[in-house]
């Protein structure tokens, strides 16, 4: 048929094939290539880590259909009548002639092809530092299908026996598990003081703490050097001197955008170093679209630019950006609101929304509550859950949720992104109607504890405070009463060591009197998850008491050791 645009993709991972993909549902007849650098397509690489770890041992696994086709160039073309040209390269996008010039990387066949329409999806590229030695043998990344290969045949030879993993992220953690279930001995190096810097200090060191029963954790100390013998890593010197005996590094320090053919055709490019697009996913040439990790989106909450490499996002960009090439501007992608979550070993760790860093940048007035209760009942094996929720104090929108544990934190995550995305109020949750049975939830499930935690706090039925706080004053050496409100036995197996009174709540009203003779002394109340301690604290203010105050979280969301 004659007129009918010509859409070129650059890109065949995550982003790219949705765009060509929608545009084709779009348009029968439109004529549709896309580029790829490497020889796969469509890769999940979001599922690297597991391939690695032995979770399943068929690579195509991460280029299949639901129904198990491979997604090659032959299925694209068959299923869906598009070009895919593999190992193939994108030198150049001509703009004023409309064109982009391209290289085969096995056959070194050149050539130029035009567009009506262009989509640039070529994605992120993993931060390798300038260290001395980075060229080392055994000296990899996770972020590309051949880095995977290299690494499940590592676990599948058995050879390596020690290995250290750079960077606390999403990649670095789950390359740790994967690493972990190969039988080798890991240690993590973290440069910042803590890992997974969207968390909070207090929940990344609940995390840091579990990490620590499968594998050495080093944090504020960085690689200065990777020695190596004949060619191969034998060890890494850290910056304070140290050296760690390994012979595999994987370095998992983020990724940069891949900007380079855009910056050279005169795109432009963001202040955060990803190309600029709208809502609509166009950039500043109206006949070229970006989607995926190359790409700046914007915060829905604070309303700044961020950098999002998650491969959720660049499908939904893709297909906006694929829409959008056929129809004109009809489809959106108004910006993320930046929900991740990672799998580590026995826990599940995330976030959605603001944290309290991001909160304070955004000049937001905010409340914090932390709710470490379990998932399910016991009697269901309910295993524990700690939310860290934030909402706007003036109008009680919830502004972002953290989650970690070994209880089902995917569940928390959606119902708090739904939230956050539906702009919904603390008390909208108050009484949402989510669904319960015992194999499922609590009664009252998590999410809606959480709420009334939250409602309590914002109505002036308790102040909270955190177990950072609490540390800090004992080691301050403040004259406080803290009050264990546990049963003797939970004490006798676990405590915190830090000069606590142990009065069981069933047993406060009777001994009042060990409370402080001075109404205006700071009392402290906490138990296993706080609940107890929220009671108690509403007794002991009932008695005229001023000053107490709620460790949220409870021993359950204490970040430091606990003595046995």
């Amino acid at each position: 048929m004659e007129n009918q645009p010509r859409i070129i993709v650059i890109g065949g991972s995550a982003a790219g094939p949705k765009a060509a993909a929608r545009a084709r549902r779009m348009n029968e007849f439109a004529e549709i290539t896309m580029f790829q650098k490497g020889p796969d397509l469509s890769m999940a690489s979001c599922g690297f880590p597991y391939f690695v770890g032995g979770f399943f041992d068929d690579r195509n696994k991460l280029l299949c259909t639901p129904t198990g086709v491979v997604r090659d160039p032959v299925f694209y073309w068959n299923a869906k009548g598009i070009v895919a040209r593999t190992n193939t390269e994108v030198t150049k996008i001509d703009r004023k002639n409309k064109q982009v010039d391209f290289k085969n990387l096995v056959t070194g066949e050149t050539g130029s092809q035009p567009y009506d329409k262009l989509i640039i999806a070529t994605g992120a590229t993993a931060n390798k530092p300038p260290i001395p030695g980075i060229e080392l043998k055994g000296i990899t990344t996770l972020q590309s299908m051949q880095d995977a290969d290299y690494l499940r045949k590592i676990r599948d030879d058995g050879e390596i026996k020690k290995a250290v993993v750079i960077g606390g992220g999403l990649i670095g953690i789950e390359t740790m598990e994967a690493l972990h279930l190969a039988g080798i001995e890991l240690t993590l190096i973290e440069l910042l003081p803590q890992l997974l810097m969207f968390l909070d200090w207090k929940l990344a060191k609940l995390v840091e703490n579990y990490l620590k029963s499968k594998a050495q954790v080093v944090t504020q100390n960085g690689v200065a050097e990777f020695i190596g013998e004949n060619g191969k890593l034998v060890a890494v010197r850290l910056q304070d001197g140290s050296e760690i005996p390994c012979q595999l590094a994987v370095v998992a320090i983020g990724v940069r955008p891949n900007i380079e053919l855009a910056r050279a055709a005169g795109l432009e490019i963001g202040d955060l170093g990803g190309i600029t697009v709208n809502e609509h996913m166009q950039t500043s040439d109206p006949d070229i679209y970006a989607a995926g990790d190359c790409c700046e989106i914007t915060n829905l909450i604070s309303g700044k630019k961020v950098l999002a490499p998650y491969g959720d996002l660049a499908n939904l960009e893709g297909r906006v950006a694929g829409e959008n090439c056929i129809k004109g501007n009809v489809a959106s992608f108004p910006g993320t609101i930046q929900t991740g979550i990672c799998k580590l070993f026995d826990w599940g760790v995330g976030i959605t929304g603001l944290s309290e860093e991001k909160a304070e940048e955004a000049g937001l007035e905010y409340v914090k509550i932390v709710n470490a209760s379990p998932d399910k009942p016991g009697f269901m094996d309910g295993k524990l859950l700690i939310t860290k929720l934030l909402a706007d104090k003036n109008s009680r929108r919830i502004l972002g949720a953290q989650c970690l544990g070994p209880g089902d934190v995917a569940k928390q995550l959606a119902i708090w992104a739904t939230a956050i995305k539906g702009n919904l109020t603390v008390d909208d949750m108050l009484n949402a109607d989510l669904p319960y049975a015992p194999p499922f939830s609590l009664a009252i499930d998590h999410s809606i504890a959480s709420a009334h935690i939250m409602q309590n706090k914002m109505n002036g039925l308790f102040e909270g405070i955190s177990a950072l706080e609490v540390k800090e004053k004992v080691d301050r050496g403040e004259d406080i009463f803290l009050l264990d409100t546990r049963g003797a036995d939970e004490f006798a197996e676990t405590r915190l060591g830090i000069g606590e009174t142990l009065i069981p709540i069933g047993w406060l009203r009777s001994r009042m009197d060990e409370l402080p003779k001075d109404k205006n002394k700071e009392i402290i109340t906490f138990c296993k998850i706080s609940l107890r301690g929220y009671e108690a604290a509403v007794l002991i203010k009932a008695h005229g008491y001023t000053k107490v105050k709620v460790m949220e979280g409870g021993i359950a969301g204490w970040p430091f050791e606990k003595e046995k």
